[in-house]
């Protein structure tokens, strides 16, 4: 049982580094899996290939791993028993690899983690041996064990599908890797000296696995593009972005998140009729997409087209009554039909509410109180804005004003000293 004590011992200090690291025990979230290594399509197809390999040793809380290692020390020992170290190793990584590629192909927006792919991979290979004539053994004495594998294939799979919670695509792929290189092993090489069979069975396994790497590559491409267009956003390099974002799309026309991102680029560039095309064609492919429907809100702000931006504020408030981003929303609309008042009302409701993504709630309350010349308020609101957002340059110009109106030269001279250096950084 070495190399099945060595896998053991690797998951479980995988999964104690995690606790110590702060991970929660019993449920991280999807940060703290890709943070870990887990296998999410717009990182693994994006190049991080090596998080196929990682996320096998990955688990998604206490009760996932610890049926998970009873499984493998179970199976893992008649597996390793039957094949000898080396080939139950490979076997096991070989299943878990095939595993992981079937998980992204089939979901590549899903977080997957979880040693249970390469343990399908060694109950197929025990099934395949099992009735393929490997072991030497009795049937009789082994029938028993081999039902339970069998059942426990079987369970897991119906179970999953029935779920829609379990990553069924990864133990399909790590059952079918196991069955076909447990079979190849029953057939050509039974024998544990058949030293160059067995290698050229499993070189075989491993340049599938290489090979349908490859070809993830090449028809997953979509997904890296919008990935690269990401990471260049992020620099600030929004025209490559757009030029990334936009190639993506030419791969895959409904491809929804690229087509996001993208609305999101040219609203940078302050393109707002290229940007409300994007979130349109998002919202035909994901009509519950519900960020990108407020996005589409902000855009009619931008293009002054206040009623259809009302008519989507006001139906989302209808829907969800106490989402912060839904009264921010509706008091930009507000302000923008100078009714200052109601604004401040919906600010200060969406304040009680948790953080609004939509950013700059103080900004925009500042705003509607220095409209109405309550500068002492909008002063507090502009600080707020401060502590929440940190530097903006905006908010600093804003603030400028404001001291300005009440006669504090010295507060607007030195906000205005602010904006010009985050002017110039930017």
């Amino acid at each position: 049982m070495l190399v099945t004590q060595i896998l053991f011992g690797a998951n479980v200090a995988v999964f104690l580094g995690m606790v110590l690291a702060g991970v929660s025990i019993t449920g991280p979230t999807s940060a703290d899996l890709i943070q870990w290594g887990a296998n999410w399509g717009p990182l693994t197809l994006g190049g991080s290939w090596w998080r196929l390999f990682s996320c096998m040793f990955l688990h998604i809380g206490i009760i996932h791993m610890a049926f998970n290692m009873w499984c493998l020390w179970d199976l893992g020992a008649l597996c390793e028993s039957l094949y000898g170290h080396w080939t139950f190793a490979a076997v096991y990584l070989i299943s878990g690899l095939a595993a992981s590629l079937t998980s992204v192909a089939w979901h590549p927006g899903g977080v997957s983690a979880g040693a249970s792919g390469a343990i399908f991979g060694i109950a197929g290979a025990l099934i395949a041996s099992y009735y393929l004539g490997e072991f030497s053994l009795p049937r009789a004495a082994l029938s028993s064990t081999f039902r339970s594998v069998v059942l426990f294939a079987g369970y897991n799979l119906i179970f999953g599908a029935l779920s829609g919670r379990t990553d069924n695509a990864a133990h399909v792929g790590g059952l079918a890797a196991g069955l076909v290189l447990g079979a190849l092993i029953a057939r050509v090489a039974p024998a544990s000296d058949a030293l160059g069979r067995r290698l050229g069975i499993l070189l075989f396994g491993a340049v599938s696995i290489a090979g349908g790497t490859l070809w993830m590559q090449h028809s997953r491409s979509y997904i890296l593009h919008a990935t690269r267009g990401r990471e260049l956003l992020g620099q600030h390099k929004t025209a490559e972005a757009i030029s990334e974002f936009r190639y993506s799309i030419r791969q895959r026309p409904d491809y929804g998140p690229a087509h996001y991102a993208l609305a999101n680029a040219y609203f940078s560039q302050n393109q707002f009729a290229a940007a409300e095309g994007e979130l349109n064609r998002v919202l035909d492919l994901q009509p519950q997409m519900t960020w990108a429907r407020y996005q589409l809100g902000v855009v009619y702000l931008k293009q002054k087209r206040t009623q259809q931006a009302r008519d989507i504020f006001a139906q989302l408030l209808a829907k969800y009554p106490h989402d912060s981003d839904a009264h921010v929303g509706m008091g930009m609309v507000l302000a923008a039909e100078e009714n200052h008042q109601a604004a401040i009302d919906e600010y200060k409701a969406a304040a009680k509410l948790e953080e609004s993504e939509l950013g700059g709630l103080y900004y925009h309350l500042g705003l509607s109180y220095a409209r109405l010349k309550m500068y002492d308020q909008a002063i507090e609101a502009y600080r707020q804005e401060q502590k929440e957002s940190s530097d903006d340059y905006d908010t600093e110009i804003a603030l400028a004003n404001a001291y300005e109106a009440k006669g504090m030269q010295q507060q607007a001279s030195d906000a205005l000293r602010r904006a010009a250096q985050l002017k110039s950084g930017q």
